[in-house]
């Protein structure tokens, strides 16, 4: 992943050692085009760009839907060319309702090849917790991002992310949460070159220093392409996360992913699709899953018995299901767009 927040709080990486309480998913959520490689760099005869590593495993993600419990409401409003609200209220009997407010201003400089390309991100809920983005092109090659976030009163992350996109590799560098009295800081690099124009082979290294501890993590990561089917594959210490993506037709698009840590002792299985309906300007999203966790503990008191001991396993088995719950709807006002789910 191209952040420490995306590391911490995706799905495709919950083998983050430092933390136990990462950061909310929602926080990452960055432009989609921001990931993708820009059209420039597609040159005949030349191997394209591999394009951001935290959008290596995002093919198979785009299929599943977003999981929900209770009702939510997503209202869009386009203000003007170069600004953008919405509103989201979600009730829940589960989870805390909550409301949230979020906005976009445009870029619009020279050197941004996607006009549509947000400069400055900022999103507040009801709690009072701000998350902020600054994406910047510095110039056609060159990518800068600022993030920001607060829980409540409480800073929680500030990190600086440096990518530089080369002909057929792509190169970056982030900062996370320095913190020069305590010594602490958090660094990590990633790096992806095209081999082929179908295979991608690179890398992940997260280094955290602390006044308690210190240690780094190193991830390799490999994916190759076809045109109907995407592959791709990140193993490590931490653990290993697989997935695949194959568009069957113009309608129909399936994905399998499958994430093993190391740390929760954990793996999960997905298997969703997605089917749309341009004539009625729908599409459904549908995934499975299948969660296994297992714990294990053994003990020995040398006061009672030398050879006496405990052992005690446990396996836990827990298995989603999430119908067709994701329904876009165009409401009357061709400005507004709404989002439901159950």
């Amino acid at each position: 992943m191209g952040s420490v927040l995306a590391l911490s709080s995706s799905p495709g990486h919950q083998n983050w050692p430092f933390s136990p309480d990462p950061p909310p998913s929602h926080w990452d959520a960055h432009p989609a085009h921001w990931d993708s490689p820009p059209r420039w760099e597609r040159r005949d005869g030349r191997l394209p760009n591999p394009g951001s590593f935290h959008s290596l495993h995002r093919s198979c993600k785009d299929v599943f839907p977003q999981q929900i419990e209770g009702v939510k409401m997503i209202l869009n409003k386009t203000l003007s060319s170069f600004f953008k609200v919405s509103h989201t209220l979600h009730l829940s009997a589960v989870s805390p309702s909550y409301y949230r407010f979020h906005v976009e201003h445009l870029q619009s400089d020279d050197y941004s090849k996607d006009k549509d390309a947000p400069a400055l991100i900022g999103e507040m809920d009801s709690s009072g917790s701000l998350n902020a983005h600054a994406l910047l092109h510095l110039n056609e090659r060159v990518r800068a991002r600022t993030v920001f976030q607060t829980q409540q009163s409480q800073f929680v992350t500030w990190q600086f992310e440096t990518e530089y996109r080369g002909n057929d590799f792509t190169a970056a560098v982030t900062v996370a949460n320095p913190d020069v009295p305590r010594e602490s800081v958090i660094l990590v690099a990633h790096f992806l070159q095209s081999v082929s124009s179908g295979l991608v082979l690179g890398g992940e290294l997260v280094y955290h220093r602390g006044r308690a501890e210190e240690g780094g993590i190193l991830t390799l990561a490999g994916q190759y392409s076809r045109p109907n089917w995407v592959a791709t594959l990140n193993a490590g210490k931490g653990g290993a996360h697989a997935s695949y993506y194959h568009r069957a037709n113009k309608q129909i698009q399936v994905g399998v992913e499958f994430e093993a840590s190391t740390r929760t002792q954990e793996t999960t299985t997905s298997f969703g699709y997605q089917m749309e309906l341009p004539e009625a300007n729908m599409v459904f999203r549908e995934v499975t899953s299948c969660k296994l966790a297992s714990e294990s503990t053994w003990d020995n008191d040398p006061i009672k018995s030398a050879g006496e001991s405990r052992h005690r396993s446990r396996d836990l088995f827990q298995r989603h299901h999430n119908g067709p719950i994701v329904q876009d709807i165009t409401l009357d006002q061709p400005e507004y767009h709404g989002l439901f789910g159950c």
